[in-house]
């Protein structure tokens, strides 16, 4: 394995790992848990996952790996507050969306080659990327670890 291979392969590593922990975070609640808020007038759980599956699912075009497999979670999850649109997907349902988007995620991530990681993502014209090649896929993998170990922090404060 060359350096640039185990770099990527550790970032994909937390990636994996920060994903199993929501799972086993997320997949363990009920429905009542689950419509639990972290705080009073905070999110709920359920929007957490919700909004994960919708982030996770907008990488997709952004890594150009395909079109949005679950558009319809965009305006509840990502563009609306939790319980600004009276109707959600069901628990079961979400759970369902993450394990495809997630998996989907883990195949096309395996295909990538380092250069791949290091190529410019959707959001960022050819000229932008000549400028800054930091705005890369790499990068994109690297906020959304982040993004999901901010999201766990935060559903840790629930109560159960």
């Amino acid at each position: 394995m060359t350096p640039d291979q185990r770099l990527v392969a550790t970032a994909v590593a937390a990636w994996k790992l920060n994903i199993e922990r929501a799972e086993k975070l997320f997949f363990a609640l009920d429905d009542t848990q689950l419509d639990a808020a972290i705080a009073p007038g905070k999110n709920r759980l359920i929007y957490l996952l919700g909004h994960l599956v919708a982030v996770h699912d907008g990488m997709r075009p952004l890594l150009f790996i395909g079109e949005r497999l679950h558009p319809e979670l965009e305006a509840p999850f990502l563009i609306g507050a939790d319980r600004a649109v009276t109707e959600i997907p069901s628990a079961t349902a979400l759970k369902a969306m993450w394990r495809e988007v997630n998996d989907g995620l883990l195949a096309a991530f395996a295909k990538f080659t380092p250069d791949d990681w290091a190529s410019r993502h959707n959001a960022v014209p050819e000229a932008d990327f000549a400028a800054n090649p930091l705005r890369n896929r790499l990068a994109i993998l690297l906020s959304r670890t982040t993004h999901i170990g901010y999201h766990l922090g935060q559903a840790q404060l629930a109560p159960r």
